[in-house]
């Protein structure tokens, strides 16, 4: 299980990846494809064809970092999207799910709190006077 901090953005590439491609090719991948800093810190996930391979790619600390899982059994449960998107961002729990073959689309979360704005609380009132 990776534990990432909330500033880490998650993308998956919704085209399959040919898993021959290394650090370079990916790489560019994420520049041509996803438009995305390949630098930025952030992780970037491909699936194989046949999804019983996954090739994450994130940039950590001068040195770019490879996570790659072949499945022995089954298939990653890829959630459905439009084809238009060359991406689709993924919250951490979610590519756990996805990594142990979990079809997190049919999973129902419940609504995550949030903490009321700063006018629901009547504290611009107070500022302002």
């Amino acid at each position: 299980m990776l534990t990432l901090p909330p500033s880490v953005k998650i993308f998956l590439a919704t085209k399959p990846t040919d898993m021959r491609k290394g650090f370079d090719g990916l790489a560019a991948l994420v520049k041509s494809q996803l438009n995305e800093d390949v630098y930025s810190g952030h992780l970037f996930v491909f699936i194989s064809r046949r999804a019983d391979r996954a090739k994450i790619l994130g940039f950590d600390r001068g040195g770019f970092v490879l996570w790659y899982k072949r499945l022995e059994r089954g298939r990653f449960r890829v959630p459905q999207f439009s084809t238009r998107k060359r991406s689709i961002s993924l919250e951490a729990s979610e590519l756990a799910m996805l990594l142990d073959g979990i079809d997190f689309s049919r999973v129902r979360r419940p609504v995550r709190w949030m903490p009321p704005t700063a006018g629901a609380l009547g504290i611009d009132s107070e500022i302002k006077s």
